[in-house]
């Protein structure tokens, strides 16, 4: 093995680990936000569990609840529908947040709203139609892994 493979095995796995500790507090900052932040912080999981064992224990669990609930998600036709209509609500909000149309101006828990929408603007509207693109995928790759194995499991019953 060469100085220069092992320069770039070294960058890879590096590289790697990096990717993943900066997908971690990301994905944390932006689980309040509406957008993909479960999923950046599990993608950060997933890098980091090459090479560490405790993110390895946290995502042997998560993976199998995903399964568990895609296959569940997947089972019959109207679960696949609401969960398309799903996405297009997520599109939906993405438009009325890019538009930021005036709102009621009111008052929750001391808190001021109005007369805009709390985080309005194009980085919202982005972070939701990136959800729903990510939840169509999903929804996708579900029903041509699992629709069909559920499908006949419950044709034989």
């Amino acid at each position: 093995m060469g100085v220069g493979s092992t320069v770039a095995s070294w960058l890879r796995r590096t590289g790697v680990e990096i990717v993943g500790w900066i997908l971690i507090p990301l994905g944390i900052f932006l689980m309040p936000a509406p957008g993909p932040g479960t999923l950046v912080l599990v993608a950060g999981i997933s890098l980091l569990a090459r090479r560490y064992v405790w993110a390895q224990r946290i995502l042997d669990p998560l993976e199998r609840r995903a399964i568990a609930a895609a296959k569940y998600g997947v089972a019959t036709w109207p679960r696949i529908l609401f969960s398309f209509l799903g996405g297009v609500w997520l599109v939906a909000l993405g438009f009325i947040w890019w538009n930021s149309p005036k709102i009621p101006e009111f008052t929750f828990l001391s808190v001021g709203f109005g007369p805009q929408l709390p985080a309005h603007g194009w980085a919202t509207a982005l972070g939701l139609w990136a959800s729903a693109l990510a939840a169509w995928g999903l929804l996708a790759y579900s029903v041509v892994r699992w629709h069909e194995s559920s499908g006949n499991a419950h044709s034989n019953a």
